[in-house]
């Protein structure tokens, strides 16, 4: 089910900015990932249900929520929309965001000194029609002693990230490498992300002969 508040109230932009897209969330990295490209937003965060279906493959299950978030953005701004959705997978299982401390450190253990995947859609409405693309990134991390990961849970990172890491934060001591789009496992790939973008006639590098 669909859950959109007042678009008066949810949508927030800089006052100084000129905004040429609406983003279907409310997740600060993803904000700034398009600010690095030159993309102004206006954040318009939606409430859709997360829930996996039953037997759902992890490339299906974030496209579509990716598409349901953009679908939901529609009509609470004139401006194309995006939505975005990430998911940690480890052995074919999806990895979520932690319930809780046990729940984080029992992620991690199963993540420490292997290999792991992390899927990103995108989704952009606009006149040329629902665009989408996916970015799967190959991540291998060293091991990771139980002293580290309760003191990396204390730190309060993890708790409301997919996996129960933040690559892009304190987890970076983690990361041995990786295989595919550092942004995207951030939380946004960007390169298809920009071609999505070109496609319905959003310009990128916003502002830049300012």
């Amino acid at each position: 089910m669909l859950a959109l508040a007042d678009p008066e109230s949810i949508c927030m932009r800089e006052s100084s900015t000129i905004a040429v897209l609406c983003l279907a969330s409310a997740s600060p990295r993803r904000r700034e990932l398009l600010s690095s490209i030159g993309v102004e937003v206006e954040v318009c965060p939606v409430d859709i249900d997360e829930t996996p279906n039953a037997g759902e493959a992890a490339d299906a299950y974030v496209a579509r929520l990716a598409r349901q978030k953009a679908a939901a953005g529609v009509g609470l701004a004139s401006l194309p929309v995006l939505g975005s959705d990430t998911a940690v997978v480890c052995d074919g299982v999806i990895l979520g965001k932690p319930r809780d401390q046990q729940h984080a450190a029992a992620m991690l253990r199963g993540l420490s000194g292997r290999a792991h995947q992390v899927l990103t859609a995108v989704a952009v409405s606009g006149p040329a029609g629902m665009l989408e693309a996916c970015a799967t990134t190959r991540v291998v991390m060293r091991e990771i002693t139980e002293h580290e990961i309760a003191a990396y849970w204390a730190t309060g990172e993890p708790a409301d990230k997919a996996g129960g890491y933040a690559i892009q934060g304190l987890a970076a001591i983690f990361i041995e490498r990786i295989e595919g789009s550092h942004s995207a496992v951030v939380g946004l790939p960007l390169f298809e992300t920009a071609a999505l973008l070109a496609r319905q006639g959003v310009p990128l590098w916003n502002g830049a002969d300012r």
